[in-house]
C-alpha cells in the first residue's frame, strides 16, 4: 500500500500555544510541517518569517516544508534554509521562467530539498521541464493567501497528469497538495497520485488529531 504523508499547516494552529500544538505531531501521525510565508504582494496576506521557523524547529523533529508564497524567493530562500527549512518550496508565477531552474540548483547546493509550486489557474505543462530537477510538486487546490477555502476540483486533474508523467519517465518527485484538504477531498487526491497532504484546520481544530490524521491518509 503506498504510504501517504500529512503535512499540517501552522496556519492553523493557536499561536499562543505554539509549542504545545506542535511538538506532538510526529506522534499524532504526521511527517511535514507546513510554513506557509507570505509577503502581502505575492498574496493578499502576511504571515511570518524566519526567526518563527527558528523557535519551531527546536520543537520538532517533523520534516519542514517552507512553502515561499513570495514575489522573490531568490532574496530570501538562504535566511529559511539558515533557519531549519528541510524543504523550500516557491511558486512558478513568483519569477522569470528563466530563473527557475538557476534556483533550483541554488537551493540544492544548500543541501536543501526544492518543491515548484502552481496556483489553480496554472497548468502542468507550464512546469514539465523542471520536473526531473524538483523533489516535490505542490499543486495549490485553493488560490494561495487564505485558510478556510473550498477544494478546487480541477486539481485532480493536475495530480492525475503529473503522477502519469512520473511514472512515465521514473521521476523521483512527490506531489503534494495544499487547498481545503479533509477525509473526502484526501481520498480523491490519493486515488489520482497524491503523495503527501497539507491541512490546517481540519486538523487543528479536531478532537482527536491522531483520529484526524488517520482518516486523511485513508486508514
Amino acid at each position: 500500500m503506498k504510504k501517504i504523508f500529512i503535512a499540517p499547516s501552522i496556519l492553523s494552529a493557536d499561536f499562543k500555544n505554539l509549542e504545545k500544538e506542535i511538538s506532538s505531531l510526529k506522534e499524532e501521525g504526521a511527517s511535514y510541517l507546513h510554513f506557509d510565508v507570505m509577503d502581502g504582494h505575492f498574496v493578499n496576506n502576511i504571515s511570518f518569517g524566519p526567526y518563527v521557523l527558528k523557535c519551531i524547529k527546536d520543537v520538532t523533529s517533523l520534516i519542514i516544508d517552507v512553502h515561499l508564497m513570495i514575489t522573490d524567493p531568490k532574496k530570501y530562500y538562504l535566511e529559511f534554509v539558515k533557519n531549519g527549512a528541510n524543504i523550500i518550496t516557491f511558486h512558478y508565477e513568483a519569477i522569470k521562467k528563466e530563473e527557475i531552474l538557476p534556483l533550483i540548483e541554488l537551493i540544492h547546493k544548500e543541501g536543501v530539498k526544492v518543491g515548484l509550486s502552481i496556483k489553480p489557474n496554472t497548468e502542468v505543462e507550464k512546469i514539465k521541464e523542471f520536473l526531473p530537477y524538483l523533489d516535490l510538486v505542490l499543486v495549490m487546490s485553493v488560490e494561495p493567501g487564505f485558510g478556510g477555502q473550498e477544494f478546487m476540483i480541477n486539481s485532480l486533474n493536475k495530480i492525475e497528469i503529473l503522477d502519469k508523467i512520473r511514472k512515465e519517465y521514473s521521476y523521483h518527485f512527490l506531489i503534494e497538495v495544499d487547498g481545503g484538504i479533509n477525509d473526502k477531498t484526501s481520498k480523491k487526491c490519493i486515488e489520482k497520485g497524491a503523495d503527501i497532504l497539507v491541512s490546517g484546520s481540519y486538523i487543528f481544530k479536531a478532537k482527536s488529531r491522531s483520529k484526524a490524521i488517520s482518516l486523511l491518509k485513508g486508514e
